[in-house]
Order: structure tokens, then sequence, then C-alpha cells
């Protein structure tokens, strides 16, 4: 009993020290290169993209309480770090066109098979769920820049090269 004791008592500890150790937050405002840099976002799109996309997609994530709390702060850091690694609205314009293009399809493909946003997500956030109306306008918005992309730049430049 006094060995289970201590190993509770240790496990408190760690915890208490590990609240000392915070990842740095993804808080930033900056949108020079923002994708309504380059094309138009109507506010319809971006409410959907903030409501539902921007914590992780984005350079600006709203964190819930907990995200202060370890070891859940470092899990939600490393979950925000993927998703920025996917695609960044906020770096959009950093993107390659053929990214541009590739990435918006990937919108479309995520919109159509429901994957977006991720369940785990929505179940805690649930005005972050996409209603089939919000689909629909994502899926048209995303259909119409990649059509302007297609219609502005040479076919050779929306392929993707692999490295």
């Amino acid at each position: 009993m006094k060995t289970l004791k201590n190993v509770g008592l240790a496990v408190l500890i760690l915890l208490i020290l590990a609240q000392s150790i915070r990842p740095t937050k993804n808080t930033s405002n900056n949108k020079e290169k923002d994708i309504s840099t380059m094309y138009t976002v109507p506010e319809n799109v971006q409410q959907i993209l903030t409501k539902a996309c921007y914590d992780c997609h984005s350079n600006h994530t709203v964190y819930p309480w907990y995200a202060s709390v370890q070891p859940l702060a470092w899990w939600i850091n490393d979950h925000v770090k993927d998703g920025k690694k996917h695609l960044n609205f906020n770096e959009f314009a950093n993107y390659s066109i053929a990214r541009q293009y590739n990435k918006l399809e990937e919108c479309i493909d995520e919109i159509r098979e429901g994957e977006m946003p991720l369940k785990p997500y929505t179940v805690i956030h649930k005005n972050a769920k996409l209603t089939d109306a919000d689909k629909e306008i994502l899926f048209n918005w995303c259909s119409a820049v990649r059509d302007t992309i297609k219609a502005t730049y040479p076919a050779d430049s929306l392929v993707l090269k692999r490295k």
C-alpha cells in the first residue's frame, strides 16, 4: 500500500512540474500571406472557415481553458502543428500555385468525405460541425477558386512536382 501511495505522489509531483513546461501558443494575427490576399473570401465562407477550420489550419488558434493544462496543452499543440503542416490558410499565398490548386482539391475531398473537421474536435466544439449548407458553400467556393487558378495559370504550373 505504501508503494502505491509513493507512486501516486510521484505522479502528482510530475503533473505539477509539467505545468511549468508550456508550448508556445499559436496566436499570431499576421495575415500578410492569407488566402484572402490572393482570392476573394466571401463573408459566409470566412465565417465557416473561422468556426470550423482556423483553430488547426491558421496562425491563430482560439484556445479553450483546458489548453493550459498539461499534458493536454502538448497534445493540442502537436495537433495544431500537424494541421498547419497540412494546410495553413494564413500562409496560403506562400504556397506555389500547384500546391494551392492541390490543397483546394484536398479541401473539396475532405468536405465531400466528411473528414474535416475531425470528429474528436466537433465532439467538444459543437459549433464547428459543418451543416450540409456549410459543406455546399465551402465546396462551391473551393471549386470556384480552383477554376480561377486554372483559368489564370498555364496547365503545367498546376501540377505538383514530386521530390
